[in-house]
């Protein structure tokens, strides 16, 4: 019989191994698949037994099919009255194309008639086709002009064998697949470990076979290797499978070969092996002692804090032993700590007979080993990039460097494989670079040079605090790129009395194109290492950043591990939430969830510029009010109302809690979840106005919530300023700030709108911004009559006249099609008569409008 084992594109050269151990003959690798001819008993074995295939099947034939008829009667011409059991159910799945039958669901369904027509022939019945859970799947396979079919006789995919409590317990979490954790513990022969035979000397010494899984992540490698040393069958558990649908399955065979894997997984209870498991993420360790203890294997593994010293402790004395990290999600912050962790391992002496094996992302490991990998296999867990990179044990590379380098061996040198001496040369370590930062405890780093950044954030930190001691601020930006090479910014928060405790946001900036990204990345990965050493913070607080703009528009976007969905706006109000003051203010921030933390550094000068202000004012407006620090300052300033303007409802329940938090509750502070240009539409046909009005727009926006309407700061701010300007009370003003860096006002645009505007970004700017002084733009907005708005910024007489006959003369305004709308927003000073064609359609003469409407779409529970 002929058969084939599918795999994911990677694995086709060890799968080819696994095939031929299990003692299948003619085992011919190919891509995404090995192919092999046997009996059906080996067909069997390879079900049973393969931890790195996704299915097997069986080839029922081969034949020509250059279009539908001939592709209809050559499935037809199949016996499948001896194939299909009479009653079971089918579906037929098609891949690939030919130059006629170009649509696969065409394909599968002329297939499909072809069979059940044979099958009503010969036996009087048709097959009933279940696609979602058939009783005989079958493949059909195109190219060129050729075609073949397969059974299935897997069903489910191979690699679904988590058992149930387990798979429960991980839902939710990073669990590596298991056929991904078996193709990692195959490079380290993790295998040939465990079926190893004990000395006298082993058991004198007590020393055992050992993994160490340095970054455990969510116990996908724990729980392979468990089941690798237990001998158990990966198949065995499985209920169901998609060769009983087949009329020659052998059922006392399939039996026989059930009752062999039971006896070889009773044999192995003898075997004796140590699983150390550690991971610099508590998080993730804790999901992996979850589901080590769901799936039964607690006693198999044994868990310890990840370090090198306590690693080696609990393993003990090694009779040989393998190192095995899945860094996939280990996150950037911790990053540096996990390649530092299985650096000192690989250097340690009782593991110097031991291979690493890593999954990772980045390739960055290479240079925490100070070698580079001796093979590398690109792999898509999850559909995402990533490489298995494999490190020979330290013995093994030394022998060969020094073969390599030996005299007496040139000739056997000369004879060996250049590609092989060069990867056992560069697996020789080098010594680690280490900083001496003055607590003692040398710290190694990827980059030599990052000694340099260590000095420049020590020296920040000690000026930066004693500033913020004499200002009396508690959360500051302590370094901004000082060092081109070294391109980040580092926040520094501390929490209140009510939550203690000091955290670090750490944000790279994007390197140029002509920057190595790996280079970059290392730089990162040592900055993340040396700052919270430096600056006295836990690396659990050190938080990473990356910014960009995301697909749902919002500059206050999720992190890719955040906790979204609709929990989360019912928890902002009550979940526990570090605490920070500003200004004799509280704010809650949350530095797991979102790109920002919930308040602006950068704005702690524009915030109680607000207060200031709002002194003299009755009213105020916050639009685009994000968390409503900005309402939190003008309540403190003696505002008698405030609304509070958001998109977001989760910002608002924030914003809510905010005020809260500070005393300030009650009817007179409104929260409105509205698209905040159509509020503006929908207020200006009301009296409602303000004295301060505080905006603090995103640059873009693409949120859905906004229908298909986009938002784009320097584009739409003049049609934004327009509208705001029209919100305000006699004699009240706007306080303007975006965070475009090469925003320019259109002051000429706003001029004819009766909107003039004052720069006071170099008066906002905080002392510990100063060396970014386009971190955000800041201005008054004012209004006034037209003719003054246009004189002030430079208009001729003859333009001014020219306005003001466009705006006593309607019909001159209408011929001016080329005008944007808010050139032509309408009335001619602070107390205009609402006959404005800015947005919406005047007030119907006499009409009185409403007044305190607000919700005009009150946020939903």
């Amino acid at each position: 019989m002929e058969f084939y084992a599918s795999c994911p594109e990677g694995f086709e050269s060890a799968l080819a191994d696994e095939l031929k151990r299990l003692g299948l003959s003619h085992v011919r690798r190919l891509k995404g698949r090995a192919t092999f001819e046997s009996e059906l008993e080996e067909g069997y074995r390879a079900c049973l037994w393969s931890r790195l295939a996704s299915r097997v099947f069986v080839v029922l034939g081969r034949f020509e099919a250059q279009d539908a008829d001939e592709l209809y009667d050559s499935v037809y011409d199949i016996a499948w009255e001896s194939i299909v059991r009479p009653g079971a159910t089918i579906a037929i799945t098609a891949r690939g194309v030919t130059e006629q039958l170009r649509n696969t669901r065409f394909s599968a369904l002329r297939a499909k008639d072809a069979l059940c027509d044979r099958l009503a022939e010969t036996t009087g019945r048709r097959a009933d086709v279940d696609a979602a859970d058939p009783g005989v799947h079958l493949l059909l396979s195109l190219r060129q002009r050729r075609a073949s079919i397969s059974l299935d006789l897997s069903g489910d995919p191979l690699f679904k064998r988590l058992p149930p409590a387990a798979t429960r317990a991980g839902e939710g979490a990073h669990v590596l697949r298991p056929d991904y954790a078996a193709l990692v513990l195959a490079q380290v022969g993790w295998t040939a470990l465990c079926e190893r035979e004990l000395t006298a000397d082993d058991y004198e010494n007590e020393a055992l076979p050992t993994l160490i899984d340095a970054s455990c992540a969510g116990g996908g490698l724990l729980l392979e290797a468990v089941n690798i040393l237990t001998d158990r069958a990966p198949g065995a558990a499985r209920e169901r499978w998609g060769f009983e649908g087949w009329q020659l399955h052998d059922a006392a065979l399939w039996e026989q070969l059930l009752a062999e894997a039971r006896e070889r997984e009773a044999a192995a209870r003898e075997r004796q092996a140590r699983i150390v498991a550690v991971d610099v993420d508590p998080a993730a360790r804790k999901t992996a002692e979850r589901m080590v203890k769901c799936a039964g294997y607690k006693r198999f593994v044994d868990f310890c804090a990840a370090k090198s010293a306590t690693v080696l402790d609990h393993a003990g004395a090694v009779a040989g032993a393998a190192v095995v990290a899945d860094t996939t999600e280990t996150p950037l912050s911790l990053m540096h700590d996990a390649m530092t962790l299985v650096g000192e391992l690989r250097r340690a002496p009782e593991f110097a007979a031991a291979p690493v094996a890593a999954l990772t992302r980045d390739g960055l490991l290479a240079r925490a080993l100070h070698a580079e990998p001796a093979r590398s296999i690109a792999v898509m867990p999850n559909n995402e990039e990533a490489t298995v990179e494999v490190w020979p044990s330290l013995d093994h590379a030394a022998a060969a460097f020094e073969a390599a380098t030996s005299a007496d061996t040139e000739a056997e040198v000369a004879d060996a494989n250049e590609v092989n001496d060069k990867a056992a040369a560069s697996a020789m370590p080098e010594p680690a670079a280490t900083l001496d930062l003055g607590d003692g405890k040398p710290l190694p780093v990827l980059i030599p040079e990052s000694g340099q950044f260590a000095n420049r954030l020590r020296k920040n930190a000690r000026l930066r605090r004693k500033w913020a001691k004499r200002e009396g601020v508690s959360c500051y930006r302590v370094y901004d790129a000082d060092l081109p090479d070294y391109s980040a910014a580092i926040d520094l928060y501390e929490g209140c009395p009510q939550t203690p405790g000091r955290w670090l946001v750490i944000a790279e900036y994007a390197a140029p194109k002509t920057i190595d990204p790996a280079l970059a990345q290392a730089r990162m990965l040592d900055i993340l290492a040396i700052a919270p050493r430096i600056l006295d913070v836990p690396a659990e607080h050190v938080h990473a950043k990356a910014r960009m703009r995301s697909r749902g528009g919002s500059q206050y976007g999720k992190q890719g591990a955040g906790k979204g969905g609709s929990g989360e706006r019912a928890n902002i109000a009550r979940r526990r939430l570090p605490l920070i003051e500003e200004g004799g203010l509280t704010f809650a921030v949350n530095f797991d969830d979102y790109l920002d933390v919930g308040i602006f550094l950068d704005h702690r000068v524009t915030r109680n510029l607000v207060r200031e202000h709002a002194k003299q004012a009755r009213r105020f407006l916050n639009l685009f009010a994000y968390t409503g620090t900005a309402t939190c300052y003008a309540a403190d300033g003696g505002v008698e109302e405030t609304v509070t303007v958001d998109l977001s409802n989760t910002y608002l329940d924030w914003a809510e809690r905010n005020m809260c938090q500070n005393g300030f509750v009650g009817p007179q502070h409104h929260f409105v979840r509205d698209d905040v240009l159509a509020w503006i539409r929908d207020q200006r046909q009301t009296r409602n106005r303000w004295d301060l009005i505080f905006v603090d727009p995103p640059t873009f926006s693409n949120s859905s919530k906004m229908g298909r309407r986009t938002w784009d700061v320097q584009r739409d701010h003049v049609e934004l300023l327009a509208g705001v300007s029209r919100l305000l009370a006699q004699g009240g003003h706007a306080i303007f700030s975006c965070n475009l860096r090469g925003f320019r006002p259109e002051t000429r645009k706003l001029a004819r709108a009766g909107v003039v505007l004052e720069d006071i970004t170099a008066q906002t700017i905080p002392e510990d911004f100063a060396r970014n002084q386009k971190v955000h733009h800041c201005y008054i907005v004012r209004r006034l009559p037209i003719e003054d708005a246009m004189a002030e910024v430079g208009f001729s007489a003859e333009e001014i006249a020219e306005r003001v006959e466009e705006l006593r003369n309607p019909e001159a305004r209408k011929t001016r099609a080329a005008a944007p709308a808010h050139a032509q927003a309408g009335d001619r000073g602070p107390r205009g008569n609402g006959k404005s064609s800015f947005a919406g359609k005047p007030s119907p003469a006499g009409k009185p409008k409403k007044k305190k409407f607000y919700a005009s779409k009150p946020k939903g529970r």
